[in-house]
């Protein structure tokens, strides 16, 4: 059945990190304007009937919530609940939510992180403070960029890192201070890319799994556009992942060029 949801991807894509200045240089962290938190884009349909499935069939994979974020999910979809007032396609309720898909989705504040995550496009992970630095203490992960939830839940920052050469001590001092300094009215966003072999969104491997890589098969270009908001009573921080797809030929010239100038 994951294979159903193959061909899910955006018709063109919006940021270049790999070469873009603003994002390449680590850890590429830029302002955020609220109103441009959520995203409804060309696969919203597609990629929201996959996180439904996940949700449904494999919810124990794709969520995960710890005691201690109980009420900073609360706080989460009351802030989704306000962003998207102003985002197009999205009527609002007070028992449910319409996508802008079409789809209804019942407001349950039993099960806040679920019902967050049923209504936006984007992976949802919420950052608790310790007292040396944040952790993982929740998340709704339908798209997995290899990785797994179960090895990550709970974990700080400098494990869930530890397997990304990039993400050094250094720039974990650094987005640790910057968390920890976060202002709610002070969202942030940066971005990543992956090339793969196999396009399905729906990829989680263990730490020690490596991804499969195959310059000789068609390739697809990931990209994680992750935006950081603070929120304003619990504190937590809402690591939000949105997911952009496309096979390399969907790519513009310069995308093109710059990207081969990488990976070849």
């Amino acid at each position: 059945m994951l294979n159903d949801f193959n061909s899910i991807f955006q018709n063109y894509l919006p940021v270049s990190p790999w070469h873009e200045l603003y994002l390449k240089k680590l850890p590429g962290i830029n302002p955020l304007d609220r109103n441009d938190w959520i995203v409804v884009d060309s696969a919203f349909n597609k990629q929201m009937q996959y996180a439904d499935y996940l949700l449904k069939n494999y919810r124990n994979n794709v969520l995960n919530i710890n005691l201690c974020a109980i009420e900073a999910s609360k706080e989460l979809l009351e802030n989704i609940l306000d962003a998207i007032k102003n985002v197009d396609g999205y009527k609002i309720s007070s028992k449910s939510i319409t996508r802008p898909d079409g789809c209804i989705v019942n407001l349950d504040w039993e099960q806040t992180l679920l019902t967050a995550r049923s209504i936006v496009q984007q992976d949802l992970c919420i950052m608790m403070q310790s007292n040396e630095e944040h952790f993982l203490a929740a998340a709704a992960m339908c798209f997995p960029a290899s990785w797994k939830l179960s090895e990550k839940i709970m974990q700080p920052m400098s494990v869930i890192h530890k397997p990304v050469d990039e993400f050094t001590d250094n720039i974990g001092k650094r987005v640790e201070r910057m968390f920890s300094m976060m202002r709610p009215d002070q969202d942030m966003w940066r971005a990543n890319w992956l090339i793969y072999n196999d396009p399905n969104l729906y990829q989680p491997r263990r730490a020690s799994e490596s991804r499969p890589k195959d310059s000789s098969k068609e390739q697809w270009v990931r990209v994680e556009r992750q935006s950081f908001c603070k929120l304003p009573n619990t504190k937590a921080i809402i690591f939000g992942i949105h997911t952009y797809l496309v096979p390399f030929s969907c790519l513009t010239d310069n995308q093109k060029v710059t990207l081969g100038n990488i990976i070849n």
